[in-house]
């Protein structure tokens, strides 16, 4: 059956990917045994997100273009950095999946880029790849205290470097493998935000636009707090 955007099974997905950020969150706080639990298996379903995408669509026994067989879209690095960033807490890694995650990724789980619907295992794993991200990207901040490097721009707009130097990337990928990865040389099939922010190629500027400034906005919830003289 394929996949509907704002259908019943879509809203479905959404309320069951937040009880489960919910869910991972409470375990992280809770600390000890239940955060270290937590921590593994949020890490262990992004670093195999990817695999298990890939297994997801075999069960369909069809032929995958390249765009399903290469890990190049930006919420496949995103899913490996989120794992590796909980795992080893290197700054770089925090940054890059709180900011791609909330800026990037909650993006393609409100216009999901996926033509199958519930039950196919392609949409099963396309929503727990995404929330996963999600997941760690909220996970950092609020359980492990990550907090942005000062001064507070400094991180947007690092991440931003990383951003438009994917942005080449995947220009160049796509035009030597005909490849459409970050959605770079055409706007995705389903409905998206990026249908509203003109033709191609004037759509990436606006893509780059916006998201620098959705990473200095969500550096500011995280700002540290001066220390009081006392």
């Amino acid at each position: 059956m394929p996949f509907q955007p704002f259908s019943n099974e879509h809203f479905s997905a959404l309320i069951a990917g937040c009880v489960t950020i919910a869910a991972f969150l409470w375990a992280g706080r809770r600390g000890g045994r239940s955060r270290l639990l937590a921590t593994a298996l949020l890490a262990f379903i992004n670093l195999m997100a990817f695999p298990l995408n890939q297994a997801a669509w075999m069960t369909l026994g069809r032929s995958l273009p390249l765009d399903n067989i290469l890990p190049l879209h930006l919420c496949d690095i995103a899913a490996m950095t989120a794992g590796f960033a909980l795992l080893t807490r290197r700054p770089v890694l925090c940054a890059l999946t709180y900011f791609w995650g909330l800026a990037a990724t909650l993006q393609a789980l409100l216009t999901p880029a996926i033509g199958l619907g519930f039950p196919s295992w392609p949409f099963i794993m396309f929503f727990i790849q995404h929330f996963a991200i999600v997941a760690a990207a909220l996970y950092l901040p609020v359980v492990d205290g990550w907090r942005p490097q000062q001064p507070l721009w400094s991180d947007p707009l690092r991440v931003f470097g990383w951003s438009a130097a994917y942005l080449v990337f995947a220009l160049g990928i796509n035009s030597l493998l005909g490849t459409n990865f970050g959605f770079a040389s055409q706007p995705p099939e389903n409905p998206s935000i990026i249908d509203h922010l003109g033709p191609w190629p004037w759509y990436l500027f606006s893509m780059q636009a916006i998201g620098v400034v959705l990473f200095l906005l969500l550096a500011l919830p995280l700002r540290r707090r001066e220390k009081k003289p006392g």
